[in-house]
């Protein structure tokens, strides 16, 4: 079923927007923001907001309709589909059937500062509701914090024994992150250790088929909680340990 954007009514088309162009803030900066639309196929085009937030650029927010749809059942794509488990059928999971503690190491690599990402899934107090990973009692989990050179996270990851690599991204200006995966992937095939890890990456341009183009295992975009990450985590350990 072909389904078009809500705005009013159902299927009506109407689309909301917010856009700055780099431009000085004159009378015609609305007449400018409604044909740019027009432009890209929009009609019925409405400036609800234009002004300066600096001298060389404008802001809008605007309204436009447009005529196409799309049919959600025909988009295809590689999804990580995680069979979401709670905290305590996790650690049972995990000491059942590994029959020891799940060694997971994490970090923040290169020039990445940010910690928010990885330690919204490590730290114990956890994100939305969720508990982190250094809560669970069945894992041994090591946060290594932000701008971890590829190098000494891998250096770190077989001191440890670690089953899983975990890696956020959070800055992507200009792709770095890009380059900053692909370095920890080459690295890893470079020392020839590439199976003895899962390795995992999550962050707000990720998602599981662009990190399995990367050549990881496992991709998590914005909102993933905790649960996610270590319902994937111990399912996938514990299946390469069964397929040993």
């Amino acid at each position: 079923m072909v389904i078009r954007p809500y705005g009013d009514t159902r299927d009506d088309g109407i689309m909301q927007f917010s856009f700055t162009l780099p431009m000085p803030y004159s009378i015609k900066s609305a007449d400018v923001g409604k044909q740019f639309l027009e432009k890209l196929g929009f009609h019925t085009v409405a400036i609800a907001e234009c002004k300066a937030i600096d001298p060389q650029y404008t802001l809008f927010v605007a309204y436009g309709r447009t005529d196409t749809g799309i049919d959600p059942d025909e988009v295809k794509g590689d999804y990580l589909e995680v069979e979401e488990m709670d905290y305590y059928a996790i650690n049972a999971l995990i000491k059942e059937k590994l029959g020891r503690k799940l060694s997971v190491v994490g970090a923040a690599i290169e020039s990445d500062a940010h910690t928010v990402g990885i330690d919204a899934i490590m730290n114990m107090k956890g994100f939305a509701g969720n508990y982190g990973l250094e809560r669970y009692p069945e894992m041994d989990a090591l946060n290594m914090g932000s701008q971890i050179p590829c190098a000494q996270l891998v250096k770190t990851a077989l001191e440890r024994e670690a089953d899983v690599i975990l890696v956020s991204q959070i800055v992507t200006q200009k792709n770095i992150h890009v380059q900053h995966l692909t370095q920890l992937i080459e690295l890893i095939e470079a020392e020839g250790v590439r199976e003895r890890f899962v390795l995992i990456v999550g962050g707000p341009r990720i998602n599981n088929a662009f990190a399995k183009e990367l050549g990881y295992d496992a991709g998590f975009g914005p909102r993933t909680t905790p649960l996610e990450v270590a319902s994937f985590m111990a399912q996938e350990v514990v299946r390469r340990h069964e397929d040993a």
